[in-house]
């Protein structure tokens, strides 16, 4: 006779972990784990369909491995015809068919979806057990010691912290070589005669093609091209794409990860941000991994400490941004800024040629590095005035590793500065000259770096001095932008006035819905 169903254990499309926290203390043969392809969360915004299709094929096989593990799984498909559409539907019917006596759940990494959870004890009138999200270093708890009485939240302190709880690359209690951060390391241009890895190709498999084909059908207008899908969808093979990185691309990461090149979308970054986020890999694994390779002699410190900042540093930092400031954070502007991003940031046509790289390749490969995204696409949506909030919203839909936990603090405060200062201690604002620094893009754009004003002027260089004298009131006594308002106010009226004509003619063509396509 089968045992009644004790616990009915909801795993998100995110919580594709076997380690997960909700099944820690559970028992299997009284247990019946929920997972759930529901429209809302599919269509909330227009999520690239390549994003849509790595979560529902990486749930569907993540079910499979539950099985394998001892779990009796009850997965529902987008469309099987009794689906409700959401999260709470399909709790309800699950409640309704298996009558358990509670309800056990990893906590949400959203709070729009912890606001949906927080109601279920009331509507389903059993207990819910709402349990830590384990997969992370810092608990709420831990961020929020850590931040309570700090003026300023610096991710530098954060990460020295994490350094200390995890032990990674740290000699006694002191840094690794001496110093907690190679930042300063990891800026070199990409010469285009280095020998460059790309990421594995994973051919869809019979489950990852059915998804496919019901991801074409149902968000074939979603911004974003479907064919060429070669993600992980499977732990095994994420942790194939973990050791090729590890292999072939971490030693020349550091140097280069800030780096910009035509036609080369991926470089030596590792494009496993997609599996940690959504559970398929393990970040602290990882990052002793990374260690490991360092402590062999297989990689420099420069590499290793960088890619390891990016993920017990500044990831856990964020995710601590983000339930700290509460759920009202997405929708700060401290800069009022209000104008709507330009068409082409959906379809990729503009002869800027660093955005059309950026977007163009966001657009085929759900992906874009951060310094694509932080010093191109988030430098001239914040340059242009965008509205935050409609800058969040585009990148939740294009980017395969974007939830809003991390994506929120990552634009809003890194990005767009929205949150005055909350996170970044400037504006990541600048002229073409970083871009051209960084990247071989300008020279193969129709504008002119080198020019301010002129109908061949690059646009970035005259909408950065607008910028800074528009928001004057705002930022005028921040002292990381001491300098650039020191050699604003070098220039003669005569050149400013110029210099804000051209930006000021650039945006009127944004606002005409002219964009530069």
């Amino acid at each position: 006779m089968e045992r009644p169903i004790d616990t009915l254990i909801p795993v998100l499309g995110d919580q594709l972990s076997l380690d997960l926290s909700s099944l820690a203390a559970a028992d299997a043969a009284t247990a019946r784990v929920l997972m759930m392809e529901v429209a809302d969360e599919a269509g909330y915004v227009r999520h690239h369909p390549k994003k849509i299709a790595l979560l529902f094929a990486a749930m569907r096989h993540h079910a499979d491995a539950l099985r394998a593990a001892g779990w009796t799984v009850d997965y529902v498909t987008l469309d099987d015809p009794e689906n409700s559409g959401s999260f709470t539907g399909e709790v309800a019917r699950a409640v309704a068919r298996h009558d358990p006596a509670r309800i056990v759940v990893t906590e949400a990494g959203e709070w729009r979806v912890m606001a949906m959870i927080d109601q279920w004890q009331t509507r389903f009138g059993r207990p819910v057990d709402v349990r830590p999200d384990t997969r992370f270093i810092a608990s709420h708890a831990d961020f929020d010691a850590w931040a309570a009485g700090r003026k300023q939240l610096r991710m530098e302190f954060f990460y020295r912290e994490m350094r200390r709880k995890t032990g990674l690359l740290m000699d006694g209690d002191q840094p690794e070589g001496g110093a907690w951060n190679y930042d300063k390391e990891n800026r070199k241009p990409a010469p285009r005669d280095l020998m460059m890895p790309r990421p594995l190709s994973f051919a869809p498999d019979a489950v990852t093609r059915e998804v496919l084909a019901l991801v074409a059908a149902r968000f074939g207008n979603h911004p974003g091209r479907l064919d060429g899908f070669d993600f992980a969808v499977t732990r095994a093979d994420a942790l194939r794409q973990q050791g090729h990185f590890l292999d072939h691309a971490l030693a020349s990461f550091g140097d280069y990860q800030d780096a910009m090149l035509t036609d080369q979308p991926f470089l030596w970054h590792s494009i496993l941000s997609p599996y940690l986020n959504c559970g398929l890999l393990d970040p602290l694994d990882l990052c002793r991994e990374v260690e490991a390779r360092y402590r062999a002699g297989r990689v420099p410190l420069n590499a290793a400490e960088g890619f390891i900042r990016q993920i017990i540093g500044w990831r856990e930092y964020v995710r601590g941004i983000y339930w700290r400031e509460g759920p009202d954070y997405p929708q700060r502007n401290f800069l009022d800024a209000r104008r709507p991003l330009p068409g082409w940031y959906w379809t990729g046509e503009t002869d800027l040629h660093c955005l059309a790289q950026a977007i163009g390749q966001t657009l085929d490969h759900a992906y874009a590095h951060h310094i694509q995204r932080l010093m191109v696409t988030g430098n001239f949506a914040m340059l242009i005035g965008a509205d935050p909030v409609e800058v969040q919203r585009w990148y939740l839909e294009v980017y395969a590793d974007a939830y809003e936990w991390v994506e929120a603090p990552n634009v809003l405060g890194m990005s767009q500065f929205g949150d005055g200062g909350l996170l970044a201690s400037k504006p990541y604002a600048s002229s073409g000259a970083y871009i051209d620094r960084m990247s071989d893009y300008c020279g193969h754009c129709r504008y002119d770096v080198k020019q301010r004003t002129g109908p061949d002027a690059c646009p970035f260089n005259a909408l950065y001095w607008d910028f800074l004298a528009r928001n004057r009131p705002r930022l005028g006594k921040n002292q990381r932008l001491a300098m650039p308002y020191r050699n604003w106010d070098r220039m003669d009226e005569k050149t400013q006035a110029g210099i804000r004509a051209q930006a000021k003619g650039f945006l009127d063509h944004l606002d005409a819905g002219g964009g530069y396509s």
